[in-house]
């Protein structure tokens, strides 16, 4: 692979593991139906660990460790040899070796495209509707202060 392909691929990967992580277990499930999905097997089945999460002070200051938080991680292997790993926040199994299945898929140039169209667009878009939503429901609660300046004549 040259490597554009390599950093085409990455990109490709980075921007699908940003729309799963935010979708919802049945969701995924539920898109990934549509998929004739190829023989894989786990390496690494779901479990959960923790990671350091960590902060600046001043929000560009010295780092320091805010705390811990748990994540889910699995790691799967399609027939045809593609490796994929998943990720999230908490302690949800299935949605881990959800994200690891899509991933090995995505980087299988037979499925890349079926994933794009049937799991990874129409989850970009809910997301998408969510947060408009959310955004709404917020601007409708906005508070507008403003201060009148009083003549002194």
């Amino acid at each position: 692979m040259t490597a554009a392909s390599l950093n085409g691929q990455q990109t490709r990967r980075q921007s699908a593991m940003a729309v799963l992580v935010h979708a919802a277990t049945a969701e995924i499930a539920g898109h990934l139906v549509a998929i004739d999905i190829p023989a894989h097997q786990a390496l690494r089945e779901p479990e959960n660990g923790l990671v350091m999460l960590r902060g600046r002070i001043g929000g560009d200051g010295a780092l320091f460790n805010l705390g811990e938080a748990t994540v889910s991680r699995a790691a799967v292997r399609l027939s045809s040899g593609e490796v994929g790993f998943g990720y999230t926040l908490g302690r949800d199994h299935e949605k881990a070796g959800l994200i690891a299945l899509c991933d090995a898929l995505i980087q299988n140039e037979v499925f890349a495209d079926a994933m794009e169209k049937q799991v990874l667009a129409p989850l970009r878009a809910h997301i998408a509707d969510d947060r408009r939503r959310q955004a709404a429901e917020t601007a409708a609660t906005k508070v507008d202060f403003y201060t009148l300046v009083r003549g002194e004549g």
